[in-house]
């Protein structure tokens, strides 16, 4: 019975360490196809530092392979996740590929 919760643990480890090091690897790849400008332009830290954020964070969780929840985890997670939610969508905006929020019928 014990060995069962053994290999779900196991597997939602597995799980999160992907997704983890999935999330980082996008966000650096995406930095590399923008522009360094459309950083200062849409008011966001330079290209080269969010480049090495995500570089650490892709290298953070690489680390934490077998526990994807001690720290290192957990710090790769937080800066692929900046990066995903506030950084993308306004290099998105500033390139003119983003939403600027207005739907068809205008705001609500």
């Amino acid at each position: 019975m014990f060995n069962i919760f053994g290999s779900l643990q196991a597997l939602i480890y597995l799980a999160f360490w992907v997704l983890a090091i999935g999330l980082s690897t996008f966000g650096l790849v995406d930095a590399l196809r923008h522009r360094p400008d459309a950083f200062t332009a849409a008011g966001k830290a330079s290209k080269n530092i969010w480049l090495a954020v995500l570089g650490a964070a892709v290298a953070l969780s690489i680390v934490s392979f077998p526990n994807p929840f001690q720290m290192t985890g957990i710090l790769a997670v937080v800066g692929a996740g900046v990066y995903a939610a506030d950084v993308r969508p306004a290099l998105r905006r500033v390139m003119g590929r983003g939403s600027s929020g207005d739907g068809p019928a205008g705001r609500w």
